[in-house]
C-alpha cells in the first residue's frame, strides 16, 4: 500500500501538465488536491489496488475543475409538460421582458429618479399604473413574491387584531408555509371558522366582533376538495366586511389575468368585491417572481407607508421583468408571454409539434423506439389543481437500456433534459418543450444510440 501511494504523482507534476485555459488555476490546484485526496483514501481503504494512468488522473481534475467553476443555476430543457414547473423555475420570461432586464441590468436607470422633476422619484409608479389600468382598481403596490405580500397587508392592517378565515381554506403554500403561521407572524390572531368542507356566511357573521380587524379569504389555487361542500361568494363577504367597515382581503394565489379555466378567478372580477388582494407575479401571469397587490388607496397607502415594505419591495430586475411582461397584457401580445402560450396553444399544434420531434429523433438513431401518445398535465406551480391539459408526448425507449438510466443520462446531458416516466417508459411532453430545443434533444439522442449498451450497463457514458 505504501509503494502504491509513494508512486501517486505529486502536486507539482500535475499542474504542469494540466490544460484548459479557461479554468483558473486556483480551480485547479484545489481539484488536483482533493482528486489526489480521494485516490489516497481509496488505497488507504483497499478500494484501489493500482494507479490510474497519469492521462486518467490529469482527466479526473479537470473534470472536477470544470465542474466547480461551472454556475450553480444554468439552463435546462422541461419535457415533463408542467408548465409552472416549481423546481425548474416556474414561468419562463417572454423575450421582450428578458431584453427589459437585460437593459436594466447592464447600466444605470432611473429607477427612483423623477426624470421630468429632476429629484427623487417612485421606483414603481410606472408599474402601478400599468396594474390598475389592467386590474380595474385604485392602487397597487409590489413586493418580492406573493407570500411577503399577505404578511406585510396583515402587519400593516391587521396587526394585533383577530383575522377570521375559514377552516377549509387554512392552506400550506409550499415550502411548509402556512396561512397560520403567516398570520401569526404578521401581528394578527387566528379565528378560524366552519369545517374543512363547509363555511356558511353565519358562520362568518357569528364571529365578528371588536377585536376582529379583517376577514381573509384564501383560494385554493394548490387543491380542490369536492363533493359535499359549501363555501361564500366574495360578494357576500364584501358586503358583511363593508356593514362592520374592516377590509376583505383575498390571497387569490395564482393571479390569472385571462380566463383560463372556469374554477379559476381572475383578477379583474375579485378586485369588483375584495378591498385588498395579491397574487403571483410569476404563476399564471407568467411574468417574474412578485407579489403584486392590488386594491382600495386608503389600504395600499398603509403598506407603502409600514417598515416592512422597504425589506420586501421589489428589486430592479424583476421590477423591469414585471413591467415588460405587463405590457404585453397592455397591448394584447399575449401570444408573447410563454406560461399563457403553453397553457392555451391548441391540441392541433401540440400534435404537429410532437410529429416534427418524433420524425427528428428517428433520423437520428436506428436503434430508438419512438411514438407520440396522447398525455395530459397540469400547470403546476400550485395553479388550477383540478384542470388537466391534454397534451402529446413523445415516448421513446432504446433497446439494452434502462428507462431509469436513459432519464439519467439526458438529465445529465450537457444542457440538461428533464423528462418523466410513466408506465416504465420516458416521455417527452411537447408542451413544454420549445421548438428551437429539438435539435438539443435529437443530438442527446443520436449520443446515446452510438453508446454501446453494454457502456450504460456498466455506467461508463459520461458526458
Amino acid at each position: 500500500m505504501n509503494e502504491i501511494l509513494r508512486n501517486l504523482p505529486k502536486i507539482d507534476k500535475l499542474m504542469q501538465i494540466l490544460h484548459g485555459d479557461d479554468i483558473s488555476l486556483a480551480a485547479k490546484l484545489k481539484a488536483a488536491r482533493d482528486v489526489l485526496a480521494e485516490l489516497r483514501r481509496g488505497i488507504t481503504d483497499g478500494d484501489i489496488m493500482e494507479i490510474p494512468h497519469i492521462d486518467d488522473i490529469v482527466s479526473m481534475v479537470i473534470s472536477k475543475a470544470t465542474d466547480s467553476s461551472a454556475y450553480g443555476l444554468h439552463k435546462v430543457i422541461n419535457a415533463t409538460g408542467i408548465v409552472l414547473h416549481t423546481n425548474l423555475g416556474r414561468a419562463p420570461l417572454a423575450q421582450t421582458a428578458a431584453e427589459h432586464v437585460k437593459q436594466a441590468a447592464l447600466g444605470y436607470n432611473n429607477l427612483e429618479y423623477d426624470l421630468l422633476a429632476g429629484r427623487r422619484g417612485s421606483r414603481t409608479e410606472s408599474l402601478e399604473r400599468q396594474l390598475t389600468e389592467l386590474c380595474g382598481c385604485e392602487a397597487a403596490v409590489c413586493v418580492n413574491n406573493n407570500a411577503a405580500a399577505v404578511l406585510l397587508i396583515l402587519s400593516a392592517l391587521c396587526d394585533g387584531g383577530q383575522v377570521v378565515v375559514s377552516r377549509g381554506e387554512l392552506v400550506e403554500i409550499g415550502g411548509s408555509f402556512r396561512i397560520p403561521e403567516i398570520i401569526s407572524q404578521g401581528g394578527a390572531v387566528l379565528k378560524e371558522i366552519g369545517t374543512t368542507n363547509k363555511v356558511r356566511l353565519s358562520d362568518y357573521e357569528n364571529a365578528m366582533g371588536q377585536e376582529v380587524s379583517a376577514i381573509l379569504k384564501v383560494h385554493t389555487s394548490n387543491y380542490r376538495i369536492v363533493g359535499y361542500t359549501e363555501e361564500v361568494n366574495l360578494e357576500k363577504l364584501a358586503s358583511l366586511a363593508c356593514g362592520l367597515q374592516i377590509p376583505l382581503i383575498y390571497d387569490l394565489g395564482g393571479g390569472s389575468l385571462i380566463k383560463l379555466s372556469e374554477t379559476e378567478p381572475i383578477v379583474q372580477e375579485s378586485a369588483k368585491f375584495a378591498d385588498i388582494l395579491s397574487f403571483s407575479g410569476d404563476k399564471l401571469l407568467g411574468g417574474p417572481q412578485a407579489g403584486i397587490i392590488v386594491g382600495k388607496k386608503k389600504y395600499i397607502d398603509k403598506l407603502r407607508k409600514h417598515p416592512l415594505y422597504r425589506a420586501l419591495r421589489i428589486d430592479k430586475l424583476s421590477l423591469a421583468a414585471l413591467e415588460a411582461t405587463l405590457k404585453l397584457y397592455q397591448e394584447e401580445k399575449l401570444h408573447e408571454i410563454p406560461a399563457v402560450n403553453m397553457l392555451t396553444v391548441s391540441i392541433e399544434e401540440l400534435r404537429n409539434k410532437a410529429d416534427i420531434l418524433l420524425a427528428m429523433l428517428k433520423s437520428s438513431s436506428k436503434q430508438l423506439s419512438a411514438e407520440v401518445i396522447e398525455t395530459s398535465g397540469q400547470a403546476g406551480g400550485g395553479s388550477l389543481p383540478a384542470e388537466d391539459f391534454p397534451s402529446f408526448a413523445v415516448a421513446i425507449e432504446f433497446c439494452g437500456i434502462s428507462v431509469q438510466n436513459l432519464e439519467n443520462r439526458l438529465r445529465n446531458w450537457d444542457i440538461p433534459i428533464i423528462t418523466r416516466i410513466h408506465k416504465n417508459r420516458l416521455l417527452l411532453d411537447i408542451r413544454t418543450i420549445d421548438t428551437e430545443e429539438f435539435d438539443i434533444i435529437s443530438k442527446a439522442v443520436k449520443y446515446i444510440s452510438d453508446c454501446t449498451s453494454e457502456e450504460f450497463r456498466e455506467g461508463s457514458y459520461h458526458v
